[in-house]
């Protein structure tokens, strides 16, 4: 069953070969082999002990009335970041929220639900999202220990959607969520050589899920094919009017992103090359001047350069929107907690953080809760000018700027860089990468695997303006069939340095 797409699994649950039951228990055995036993990978959290139940109670549905589409009877992970209205908890990895179960479901897990997916657990990831401590160990939660990188278990993962990209690229499951506020599936997707999707900003409704920053917070697929990807996130999409971001999707998001699968899709395609985001690695750049070959080679024309500008500009504004939205935000999500969650608010999580030191910041501190902990409102006059910033320059001045002028479809940069070694006492090393403007702007991007350094994985992002994912997946899955780079990883104990 290995590595087996949704279509794959679907035409044998047609057959008889499989059943959901049959799926889900091989997954099981296979996290108990991968996960917790052998390279101990570390990605899962928490499964879900209901999973066998609902995957027989799948498979009498289907007998009876046929599926309900292409995730009927398909095992998904989700985050531990979103909430699940069942018997496993939503903590965002932290000590603080052990305890804490939903009362109802996140938008995305009804939407799971009623597509007939199968929620088989819950994934780790970076504590709160990533958003805690100045040196931060990416993929390490104080509830679930550090997960680990299948390509070298020594590396990291990246985050902060570090266990939902290791469990897909693992085939642990064939599908997961992630969320990104800034590189948070961008980043461990192409870390961890898999496809993910960060959507527009309303494309997926936010609702039931712990928040850094309402103005950049989304959720979305990860998958190790663009195929997949674009199934599952026609599964996400649609308006909640719990969440008033996803009305300006109203008109524009889709119950079906297959469609727009051509193998064919960069044939007249005019891309833009972001030359600003090269030079981090000579190894990376040297992949995606390949890949700038294939795109051409594949019938798109490529303008070079195409720079997206005020990057740099972006980073303390931006710094700035998320901590004051952070606090907000967070302390909205907790006081809508029941009176039994451990904590209320993100004052009582910097106490608990503080009595339970030992277990919670062995590593590294909380320095960016104590930040956000001293702001103001969303009235201050400090963030609304942040935010301001934020908009001109990640839109109008930037990604927009660069569309508009060269009469792009879309822009493709590095995704990042091969990943560093997971350390614990001085934190993460990034070398680069290309998230920042797509997800300030809240336009959408997707990254694909596009080569190794090392053995470790290199991506390629194609981004784009808002609500244009048809295009980019369009791209995306004309680049991934024409090149089919990916390869499974090897569970190495460190890099293939010969490689």
């Amino acid at each position: 069953m290995e590595e087996m797409s949704i279509t794959e699994l679907q035409d044998k649950m047609k057959s008889g070969e499989y059943t959901a039951r049959m799926i889900t228990e091989m997954y099981l055995e296979r996290i108990q082999e991968l996960d917790q036993q052998g390279p101990a990978l570390n990605a899962v959290l928490e499964l879900n002990p209901d999973a066998l139940a609902i995957a027989d109670a799948l498979d009498a549905e289907r007998s009876a009335k046929g599926p309900r589409g292409p995730l009927h009877g398909i095992p998904v992970m989700v985050k531990d970041n979103i909430d699940t209205a069942d018997k496993m908890m939503t903590t965002a990895g932290s000590l603080a929220l052990v305890g804490s179960y939903a009362e109802r479901d996140s938008r995305v897990v009804t939407k799971l639900r009623q597509a007939g997916a199968i929620i088989l657990g819950k994934t780790n990831l970076s504590e709160w999202a990533n958003f805690r401590g100045k040196r931060s160990t990416s993929g390490w939660s104080s509830r679930g220990g550090q997960t680990r990188n299948p390509y070298a278990l020594d590396r990291n993962p990246c985050g902060s959607s570090s266990g939902s990209a290791v469990a897909v690229a693992a085939d642990l499951c064939p599908l997961a969520i992630g969320t990104e506020t800034d590189g948070s599936i961008i980043c461990p997707a192409q870390t961890n050589s898999i496809v993910g999707i960060k959507p527009t900003m309303g494309l997926v409704s936010r609702a039931g899920i712990i928040p850094i920053a309402h103005s950049q917070d989304t959720a979305g697929p990860m998958a190790r094919s663009v195929a997949d990807a674009a199934i599952l996130l026609g599964a996400l999409v649609g308006v909640d009017p719990a969440d008033p971001a996803t009305a300006d999707s109203a008109a524009r998001f889709l119950a079906d992103y297959s469609q727009f699968l051509d193998p064919e899709g960069l044939r007249g395609a005019r891309i833009g090359v972001a030359r600003n985001f090269f030079g981090f690695h000579d190894r990376v750049d040297g992949i995606l001047e390949a890949c700038i070959k294939e795109i051409e080679r594949l019938g798109a024309t490529v303008v070079d350069p195409a720079a997206v500008k005020g990057v740099k500009e972006l980073e303390e504004p931006e710094f700035e929107v998320l901590l004051f939205e952070f606090k907000a935000d967070l302390n909205a999500y907790l006081a809508g907690l029941g009176p039994d969650a451990p904590v209320h608010s993100l004052a009582e999580i910097i106490e608990f953080n503080e009595r339970n030191r030992d277990a919670v910041m062995p590593h590294f501190g909380q320095e960016i809760m104590l930040m956000a902990q001293e702001k103001g409102p969303l009235t201050s006059a400090e963030y609304l000018k942040a935010l301001e910033e934020c908009r001109r320059l990640s839109q109008c001045e930037g990604i927009d700027a660069t569309l508009q002028e060269h009469q792009l479809d879309a822009i493709v940069a590095p995704s990042g860089g091969p990943v560093w070694l997971t350390d614990w006492v001085t934190g993460d090393h990034y070398t680069g990468g290309s998230s920042a403007p797509a997800a300030v702007a809240g336009y959408p991007s997707i990254t694909v695997p596009a080569g190794y350094v090392s053995g470790l994985p290199v991506g390629i992002s194609f981004l784009g303006g808002a609500f244009q994912e048809p295009m980019l997946i369009k791209l995306a899955y004309s680049f991934e069939q024409g090149t089919r780079v990916r390869r499974r990883p090897r569970f190495l104990a460190t890099a293939d340095l010969g490689g």
